[in-house]
C-alpha cells in the first residue's frame, strides 16, 4: 500500500471513530511513524510502505481510535508557533490559550522596562515560555503542584533557550514564588469534578483539569490571593470556561478595582484580565 492509500484509510477510520480532525491525526501519525515531515508525505505520495511501517503505524491508529491525545502518541505539540515537549504528565497545549498567552505579551511588550511574571500552574512551560519568547523584556517564574510536570516544562525551557529568563518552583498557586509581580498568568483546572468529558480530554492528567467549586475553586483561590502579590497597576490573566465565569467575576470584583473577559478565537469567554 502507498502513503496515500494509507492515509484515506486510516482518516475513514478515525473519522467513524469519533476524530473531528481525522486527516489530521493520520498525517501526524504517519509522519512520526516514518521519522518524516509532514510536509514529506505529500512528496512520498505513491511510496510503497513496508509490513514494518504499517505495523507500527497501525499501533499508532489504534491508540488514537480509543482517545488517547495524538501529542501523547508523537510527544509533541505546537503552542504559539513554538514546539513544546508532552507527556501524559501534562495537558496538550490548547489554541484556546493563545488568546491568554497574546494579551500576556501584549501587556508585558507595553512596559519600557523588565517586567516580572508569574505563570501558576505552568504544567508544560507553554505560556511561560512563550512569553518569554515573544517578549523579551520579561522575566517569568513558573509554578505547578507536579514534580513529573515540572520535569517537562524544564526540558521545554532547555529546548527553547530561555533558562535565563523562566525560573520553575514547585509549590502550590503563587506560594513558591518569592517577590511581587507586574503580570500573573494562569491556566488551572477548571473543570467541574464528575464533568463527563470527550476521550481526548478525559486522557490527561485528571489533577489538571479538575477543581472543586463546579470547577471554580482555584481560579477563584488566585484571584483571592493575588493581589497581596502585586505590583502597583498589575494584572491578572486566568483561563476559565464560561461554567465558572459567574464565580470568577464575582471573585474578581470583590478582590480587584476592575476587570473583564477575553474571548477566543470561537467567540467563547475564555480569560478573565483583572486589574489593581
Amino acid at each position: 500500500m502507498t502513503i496515500v492509500e494509507v492515509l484515506k484509510l486510516s482518516a475513514d477510520y478515525l473519522q467513524k471513530r469519533g476524530s473531528d480532525s481525522s486527516r489530521l491525526d493520520a498525517e501526524l501519525l504517519l509522519a512520526h511513524a516514518l521519522k518524516l515531515r509532514r510536509l514529506d508525505l505529500y512528496l512520498k505520495f505513491d511510496h510503497p510502505m513496508s509490513e514494518a511501517e504499517l505495523a507500527a503505524y497501525r499501533a499508532l491508529v489504534a491508540r488514537r481510535a480509543k482517545g488517547e491525545p495524538v501529542a501523547y502518541l508523537v510527544g509533541h505539540k505546537q503552542f504559539m508557533g513554538l514546539d513544546f515537549e508532552v507527556t501524559p504528565d501534562v495537558l496538550v497545549p490548547n489554541p484556546d490559550t493563545e488568546v491568554l498567552v497574546q494579551r500576556a505579551v501584549e501587556i508585558a511588550r507595553e512596559s519600557n522596562r523588565p517586567v516580572r511574571v508569574a505563570d501558576v500552574g505552568t504544567g508544560s512551560g507553554c505560556i511561560a515560555i512563550a512569553v518569554a519568547h515573544y517578549a523579551p523584556n520579561a522575566d517569568v517564574w513558573g509554578s505547578d503542584v507536579s514534580r513529573e510536570a515540572l520535569e517537562v516544562a524544564a526540558r521545554n525551557v532547555e529546548r527553547h533557550r530561555v533558562a535565563d529568563r523562566v525560573h520553575l518552583e514547585c509549590g502550590d498557586l503563587m506560594q513558591p514564588l518569592a517577590g511581587d509581580f507586574d503580570l500573573v498568568c494562569a491556566n488551572l483546572p477548571y473543570v467541574a469534578i464528575g464533568s463527563n468529558l470527550p476521550l481526548e480530554v478525559a486522557a490527561q492528567p485528571a489533577r489538571a483539569l479538575h477543581a472543586e467549586r463546579g470547577g471554580a475553586a482555584l481560579v477563584a483561590r488566585l484571584l483571592e490571593e493575588a493581589p497581596a502579590r502585586l505590583k502597583p497597576g498589575a494584572r491578572v490573566l486566568a483561563e476559565l470556561d464560561s461554567s465558572i465565569l459567574a464565580v470568577a467575576s464575582q471573585t474578581a470584583a470583590r478582590n480587584f478595582a476592575g476587570h473583564r473577559v477575553l474571548r477566543d478565537m470561537g467567540g467563547h469567554e475564555r480569560v478573565i484580565e483583572a486589574w489593581s
